[in-house]
Order: structure tokens, then sequence, then C-alpha cells
């Protein structure tokens, strides 16, 4: 007991306190789900920056931004009447270039471990391969939103023009960004699945075969065809139609996209590892947005589709609006009723020449569109058998203008389109051209421009909305003389022999020997 005693010392004796425990923050705390969470964001925006750094990242959205640029200035006058409904598919295509790069440079991004030999690394850090994979997927956004920004330009820049026709498609408009957002998870999924460099290359070339296919399947109406995220047009950009006739599930098809965005994001997420829950509870909604947007895009009442198409092609009457001006009427397809006040001055432009009845004749001017061959298709419009009645199509601007004209003045001549099937080797030819240039500002050009052969020699093919009227070298001599003729003289002249010069009888030297030009010296040569 003394030896024990003698051991005994103050300090051990005294009341020992219990050590201090360190801090320690529990995991899934407030504090703890804010680091990580400002960890994963740091991560996606170097990620970001690191995807900026890549050449060709930056050449094929320059590429793509250049010729955006180059569409709005570059213009014809027919831009200057855009159909929206074909403005906002054009769109898809044009990003398709740099899709591929996105989806190749994420793919290396990915791999960029890898290939420096540095993977084992990650396994010391705190952060979770799944919550990289998150990252890798959110460096992906800010350039589908640059994709976005640029078709929203794009857009805004054809439908704010005072001739925009129509309306387009948020749907259709969205899905540009979102096959970079696809591309992009495409390319963070490759590296999980298959971490080699050649797999984005065979996977491009099979995507873009199958996408093909897909696109042909849909325009033969094969739901299946819309699984390809995106589907090229069997037949754009030929004629527009209504918005209601093109039988597109943009709609659905943007919510299809989106879903398989989600889904692929999530297949990558569960391939690294993270099934938690909240990836779980993701992956089972997208897998439900995904099959909506499939079901969306399954026919729905084709039949009607269908009908309704035949009827806007055959009987356009039944489903056109009218407008009435100076007695004349002008019917279109809803989309086009801004339309109709160029189509009046035209028609005003080219009455204002003739003489006799057709000075006052009251004409109907229709807009019409076949559809027989599908829809956007290049097909021939019959001419219209009703007299007074001008076929007019959906394009306006450019060359549609006189080509529209030379309609105009044919059924002020003859009567009906009908008789353009057959070619007027007679005066009634010059009568007609004259109609079309006499109060153009540019007559010498737009007698070039209506022409197949853009010429103003010899003989020639004149464009209309239905068929071409041929011309023979003499009256083209014939029009280009009267044009060098004051103008005042010759539309008395005109006017004053109107039932000579629009008869079948009345050869093409005595029309103008009666407008007071020198007669043709060569035979008039019939169906040059």
């Amino acid at each position: 007991m003394t030896g024990n005693a003698a051991l005994t010392t103050p300090e051990s004796t005294a009341p020992q306190s219990p050590p201090e425990e360190p801090s320690v923050t529990v995991s899934g705390s407030p504090g703890e789900t804010r680091r990580r969470a400002g960890a994963l964001l740091a991560l996606a925006r170097f990620e970001t920056r690191e995807l900026l750094f890549q050449v060709q990242i930056l050449l094929f959205f320059a590429l793509d931004l250049v010729y955006v640029v180059l569409q709005m200035t570059l213009q014809e006058g027919m831009d200057d009447y855009p159909v929206l409904n074909q403005v906002d598919r054009a769109t898809q295509p044009e990003p398709l270039l740099f899709a591929i790069a996105v989806l190749v440079c994420v793919n290396a991004a990915v791999l960029r471990s890898r290939k420096h030999g540095t993977t084992q690394q990650f396994d010391v850090l705190a952060m979770e391969p799944w919550r990289r994979t998150v990252a890798h997927v959110l460096s992906v956004v800010p350039y589908a939103a640059l994709t976005a920004l640029l078709v929203a330009a794009e857009y805004l820049w054809e439908a704010l023009k005072p001739g925009a026709i129509g309306h387009g498609s948020l749907g259709e408009l969205a899905i540009a960004p979102l096959t970079i957002m696809l591309a992009g998870i495409a390319g963070v999924l490759l590296a999980r699945l298959v971490p080699s460099g050649f797999a984005p290359l065979v996977f491009v070339i099979a995507f873009y075969m199958a996408m093909v296919v897909a696109s042909d399947a849909a325009a033969e109406g094969k739901w299946w065809g819309w699984l390809s995220p995106l589907v090229f047009p069997a037949y754009f950009p030929g004629d527009p139609v209504p918005a209601d006739l093109l039988g597109r599930p943009a709609g659905w098809h943007a919510v299809y996209l989106l879903g398989l965005c989600a889904v692929l994001a999530c297949v990558a997420l569960l391939r690294s590892g993270g099934r938690t829950r909240a990836v779980k509870v993701v992956t089972a909604v997208a897998l439900a947005t995904t099959a909506a947007g499939v079901v969306g895009q399954l026919p729905h009442d084709k039949a009607a589709l269908e009908a309704a198409r035949r009827a806007a092609s055959e009987t356009p009457e039944k489903v056109q609006s009218c407008t009435e001006y100076d007695g004349s009427k002008y019917c279109s397809f809803p989309e086009w009723s801004g339309v109709r006040d160029d189509w009046s001055a035209v028609v005003d432009r080219v009455q204002s020449l003739a003489g006799g009845k057709a000075a006052t004749t009251a004409l109907t001017v229709r807009q019409r569109i076949d559809t027989s061959g599908g829809v956007e298709a290049d097909t021939y419009i019959e001419p219209a058998t009703t007299p007074g009645q001008v076929t007019v199509g959906t394009r306006w601007g450019g060359n549609r203008v006189p080509e529209f004209a030379v309609g105009v003045a044919t059924v002020l001549v003859t009567g009906t389109e009908k008789s353009v099937l057959q070619d007027m080797c007679d005066a009634r030819m010059v009568t007609i051209m004259w109609l079309v240039l006499g109060n153009d500002p540019s007559p010498a050009k737009t007698f070039q421009n209506v022409r197949l052969d853009d010429s103003t020699e010899g003989s020639g093919l004149l464009l209309t909305p239905t068929d071409g009227i041929g011309m023979t070298a003499n009256q083209s001599t014939v029009v280009n003389e009267l044009l060098e003729r004051p103008h005042a003289e010759v539309a008395a002249r005109v006017k004053e022999h109107w039932t000579e010069l629009t008869s079948a009888a009345t050869t093409t030297a005595q029309a103008a020997r009666l407008l007071g030009v020198e007669q043709p010296k060569e035979a008039e040569k019939c169906g040059e």
C-alpha cells in the first residue's frame, strides 16, 4: 500500500475531463449538401471551360454562327415573305456538325483521366464517380443554351418581318438545342459504357444512317420514324402548306427528346455507381416522360388528316376565307390572309392597262396547293378551268410576283387559265406581256426573270403559278420594241385595239403594226 501511495501524484488523483470531440459534420446535413453541390458545380464550370478550348467546339459553332448570319443577310425577294412553319424546321439540321463536335469532345473529357493514367487518383477524392458524371452532363447545358439563343435569333429575324406568314412551333424550335444536349449526354454515356476513343466515330456513323432511315419512315407515315431525334422532312423545302396539314407531332417529339436526354443521363449515373434514391426516382420520371412522348407521337386520326389535305387540294373554297377589293375576290388559307393586299396591288397594276371589258372584269384570285404527292412536294398545279379564276401559290415575293402577274394577264386576255396549255402563236402573247411589263418599275429585268431561260431574246417559256406559256422569237422582239416606245402611246394603242389584240386570229406581225412598232421580218415559228 505504501508503494502504491508513493506512486500517486496530484495530477493522477485529479478528476480527468473527457477529451474534446472533434467537430464532425453529419453526412446529409444542409451544410454538407451545400458543399457537395458547390463542388459539383465548380467541376461543371471547369469542364465547360475545358470544352470551350477545344478546336472542334469553336470551329463548328463558328461555322453555325456564320451560316445563320449569311442566311439573314444574303436573302432574295421571297425571303421577305417567310413561311414560319418552314423557318422553325430550317433551324434543326444546322447545328448537326456542332452536335457531333460536342459528343466527341465531351466523350474525350470523360476519358481524360484514363488517357493520362490518373484514374486511380480519383479513388482518394471525396467526390464520388457518379457526381463527376453529373458534372460532365451539366457542362453540356451552356452549349445547348447557346444553340437555343442562335435558334431564337434566326427565327425572330424572320418572324418580325412585315411579310411573315403564319406562325412557328415551339416544339420545332426546341429540337436543335435538345439535339445538342442529347449529343453531349450520349458522349458521357459512351465513355462509361465503351471507354474507347473510337466509340464516338462508330456511334455517329451508325446513328446518322439510322436517322436517315427513320426520317424516310416518318415521311411515309410510319410512327416509329419519329423515334429518331431529328426527322428530316422528305420534300422540304417544297411549296409550303398550312401548318395544320403538316401532321408533325412537334410538341410531343420535343417531350420525347427531353425524356430521352434524362434517360441517357440516368443510365450514365447508374453505370457510375449513382444508385441513390434520388437517381432512381429521376430515372423513373425520365422513363415515364419518354414513354409519354412516344405515345403522343403515335398517329391520331390519320384519316381526318388525309381528308383535310384532300379538301385543301381539291376543294380549297371550303376551307378558305375571301376578301373583296374593287369587285375582285382574293381567297386564301387563313395563314396567308395578310398577303391578299399584295395580290390586289398586282392585279390593279396589270388590269389598269387592259381594255374593253377586261378593264372591269371581276377576278377571283384563289390560293391552291397540291398534296397528292405528299405535303411540301414539288408538284404541278393544274390550270383552273373556271372563267375569271387566277391561281396563286403559297410562296410570295421575288419571281413569284411577276409569275402571278403573267397568270392575271393571261386570264384577262383569254378568259381562263386552261388556255395556257396551248402555245399562243398570235397577238395575245404580246398583249399579255405588255400587261405584265407595262407598269413594272424594271420591265427589262422582270422580263428576264419571268422566263425560264433568263433571257429576253429568242423563243422561251414564260413561268406562271400553273403551267408555262410558250413564246416565240418574233413575240420577244415585238415586246422588247414596245418597252422602248413611249409608255402612254403604247397604252393608248392597246386599249384602242383591244379586240384585235386579244383575238387568236390576229398574228404577231399584225399586232406589231397595230401597236406602231416594226413588224418582224422572219416568219412566225410556232411550237419553238
